[in-house]
């Protein structure tokens, strides 16, 4: 619909806010590293299997980003067939992310995680996690959120088998394109 001003300017009225969700998923497996929201977990004896460094929560959060962006997915931008992206670190694949919002003007307002993992326990990573994801998103630190939970050992993450992570971020324009 559009709005009085739009129709005088003969555009479609583009709304100031876009909101996307992201999920992911990974199975965890012994003796690998565990990343998560970009933070090591030196802690853990077990690790995410995955093409890239496997971090679930940064997967989650481009997925968020490029859905309200309606660019598809972070498989369609960084396909687990290519070795370009065979084991890199997930910050650089957020960076592009943010970058491509950037480039059509948009900007991170806020994001919000939350995890679920049964073990290990992840609570005292959380500021380290909203800190660097605020960093690499270029937002501060005010506007992450990330929260753990655990299933009550119900289902595949109740029974330590693999982590799933929803994200949801709302994008501001930034700057005309």
């Amino acid at each position: 619909m559009d709005t009085p001003s739009d129709t005088a300017c003969k555009r479609p009225f583009v709304p100031p806010f876009k909101v996307g969700n992201g999920f992911d998923v990974h199975a965890l497996a012994a003796d690998l590293p565990m990343w998560l929201g970009g933070v090591r977990i030196e802690d853990s004896p077990v690790g995410f299997v995955a093409h890239s460094d496997g971090d679930v929560a940064i997967h989650a959060l481009c997925d968020a980003i490029l859905g309200a962006l309606a660019l598809g997915d972070i498989g369609h931008h960084f396909p687990d067939t290519s070795d370009e992206w065979r084991g890199i670190d997930s910050k650089i694949l957020l960076s592009k992310v943010v970058d491509l919002a950037r480039e059509r003007g948009w900007e991170v307002g806020n994001a919000d995680i939350t995890i679920a993992l049964q073990a290990p326990k992840i609570g005292k990573y959380v500021p380290s996690m909203r800190e660097t994801l605020s960093k690499v998103m270029g937002i501060s630190v005010d506007n992450v959120s990330v929260k753990a939970t655990t299933t009550e050992k119900l289902g595949f993450v109740g029974r330590k088998e693999g982590c799933e992570v929803w994200a949801t971020v709302l994008l501001y324009k930034a700057c005309p394109v």
